[in-house]
């Protein structure tokens, strides 16, 4: 057995497991790290902020489904990864954060930004670990790339104190590999029990959540829907798991993100299955409405998730891949193929009568026009990457998603600024995809700086910003406390000019102001992001004050924009 420098042992571990890019800043206590770092295949992102480079590591992580890794110096450089890796325990996203930190023996002196960064990550990881003796370098990385992957997946950081970093161990390649990760299949009773309520129900629904996206299980998921012909929805989360103009899509029901005709059909439904979904508060709003009249099963990979916000009629507790496979194996052991019934003709109706209006020609720009012109120009292949604010509800009602992995969001923690270096990772891992990032103006300008690292590796992604001046969210809901108070960012001719800002950084950009100039600004924008290798601004002037529609609960949402009278030429007879 070979002994060699332990970095280079944790750096060879990285590169088995299938990391290809990381995001990071070098600093003193981490360069042991960085000089393994230097000789492997593994490409390094500077990143302008850690923050964002936890953001980075975390949208490659959603796009390719593997370990996304960030990279920080100690001190000040963990405390900067908390609200990434925050973001990826809320919405189950494997990540790794791996900081530099003091000498062991400096560690009780106060030494120059020397942190307990362990026990400041404990609250918002699977696992935090400081690595104690060069010698256990590959196995606490391997054991680190396991638990993230595993069970609910999630985020580890592994703080290297740099005497241990500079440590020797013993170490081949050769004899070594991922360690297996379970994938816990469901017990066999519980899926009949599951299937024989399916069965019996006469309205039932299934709700695919993030964990149908995060455990590739989409194929599984259409196929149970199709057989037994079950509508399907989706929360914010599980956009994409389910094709959004296949026939048994039945929208999303949610008190902000939702369409009219997902909150109808889900008040109307008798059973719901949910997969992978954790009844966020966004998507169930009041409970007692939520719940009334439906029997409930609730299949997760986490048993403690299963009676966290309510007590399901049913738990099954496995994989989703699995479970939907053996809920669609025994269905078939039930009954053959079934054909499209009332309850999914009525669906259909519902879909077709309670549209909401996008088709706004009014200047200022009302923001679904905005998405209908999204939805038009871009490809069922485009990968949309949104974060928080009316923006991220206006996407939510309006964007439609047809695949997996192509609608990314951070769904629970939902910081500001997320967005862009989300994209750049994205971009990162597949160079080929085209890549749109949504932002809201607040949004944009919490890590603009990340801009100038994808100009510097040349990293080319679309932004698309919905510029109305405002902490809009913010200020809609300051509307019941009669408030408009310190939410106003308007200044001067039109506060910050986000063109010239991208110009500083060297990409292109143009602001539209008229609905009949966004889809040339697309075409404009997707065409020099290609040439230019850069990323490039579509910045949309719109109403300032619009509302997105939301209410408490799911039959208690206000409209704010006209809707289209579509009901009465519906025929409700069947």
């Amino acid at each position: 057995m070979k002994r060699i420098p332990c970095m280079e042992a944790a750096v060879a571990v990285m590169e088995s497991e299938g990391v290809d890019t990381v995001f990071g800043i070098p600093g003193a206590a981490i360069l042991p790290l960085y000089a393994a770092l230097q000789h492997s295949s593994i490409r390094h992102i500077t990143v302008r902020h850690e923050e964002g480079g936890t953001h980075a590591a975390d949208g490659w992580s959603r796009v390719t489904g593997n370990v996304g890794v960030c990279i920080g110096t100690s001190g000040p450089a963990g405390t900067n990864m908390i609200t990434g890796l925050y973001t990826a325990l809320a919405d189950s996203i494997p990540m790794i954060c791996i900081t530099g930190q003091a000498m062991r023996s400096k560690l009780h002196q106060e030494s120059f930004q020397a942190v307990d960064i362990v026990e400041i990550a404990k609250p918002v990881t699977k696992w935090a670990v400081q690595l104690k003796e060069p010698a256990q370098a590959p196995w606490v990385f391997r054991e680190a790339f396991r638990i993230a992957r595993s069970g609910r997946p999630g985020p580890v950081l592994i703080d290297l104190p740099i005497d241990v970093q500079r440590g020797t161990c013993l170490y081949d390649p050769e004899l070594d590999g991922p360690f297996p990760v379970d994938v816990p299949e469901p017990r066999a009773e519980a899926v009949r029990a599951a299937v024989d309520l399916l069965m019996e129900a006469q309205r039932p629904l299934i709700l695919a959540g993030g964990g149908v996206v995060i455990g590739d299980a989409s194929a599984e998921l259409r196929a149970l829907a199709e057989h037994l012909q079950v509508p399907v929805q989706v929360t914010l989360m599980g956009k994409g798991a389910f094709p959004e103009d296949h026939p048994l899509f039945a929208g999303m029901a949610g008190i902000q993100t939702q369409t009219r005709w997902g909150n109808a059909a889900f008040l109307e439904s008798d059973l719901v299955l949910a997969v992978g979904a954790r009844f966020g508060d966004r998507h169930t709003g009041d409970l007692d409405v939520y719940r009334k009249g439906r029997t409930f099963i609730h299949a997760d990979i986490e048993p403690t998730q299963i009676g966290k916000v309510f007590e399901p009629h049913l738990g099954l507790v496995g994989h989703a891949r699995p479970t939907l496979a053996a809920l669609s194996e025994e269905a078939r052991r039930h009954t053959p193929q079934r054909k499209p019934g009332r309850w999914v003709k009525k669906v259909e109706k519902l879909r077709t009568a309670l549209p909401r209006r996008d088709d706004f020609d009014d200047v200022p720009i009302k923001p679904p026009r905005v998405f209908k012109e999204i939805n038009e120009f871009f490809g069922q292949d485009t990968t949309f990457v949104t974060a928080i604010g009316l923006y991220q509800i206006w996407s939510g009602q309006f964007q439609k998603t047809y695949l997996p992995r192509r609608y990314l969001v951070c769904g629970q923690a939902g910081p500001l600024g997320w967005e862009v270096p989300a994209a750049m990772g994205v971009k990162c891992a597949y160079p080929n995809r085209q890549v749109v990032a949504v932002v809201g103006d607040y949004s944009f300008q919490f890590l603009m700086e990340e801009v100038a690292v994808a100009a510097q590796y040349r990293i080319p992604f679309v932004i698309v910003m919905i510029n109305n001046e405002y902490l809009g969210l913010i200020r809609q809901a300051e509307l019941p406390y009669d408030m408009n108070y310190a939410v106003d960012l308007h200044y001067g001719e039109g506060g910050i000019d986000h063109v010239k800002v991208m110009e500083a950084f060297g990409c292109p950009a143009r602001r539209v102001e008229v609905p009949g100039d966004i889809r040339d600004a697309l075409a404009w924008a997707t065409a020099e992001a290609e040439h230019a290798q850069l990323p490039v601004l579509v910045e949309v002037m719109v109403e300032r004050e619009a509302n997105a529609a939301m209410g408490p609960s799911l039959d208690a949402i206000k409209e704010f924009e006209p809707l289209p009278e579509l009901a009465l030429a519906i025929d409700w007879s069947d």
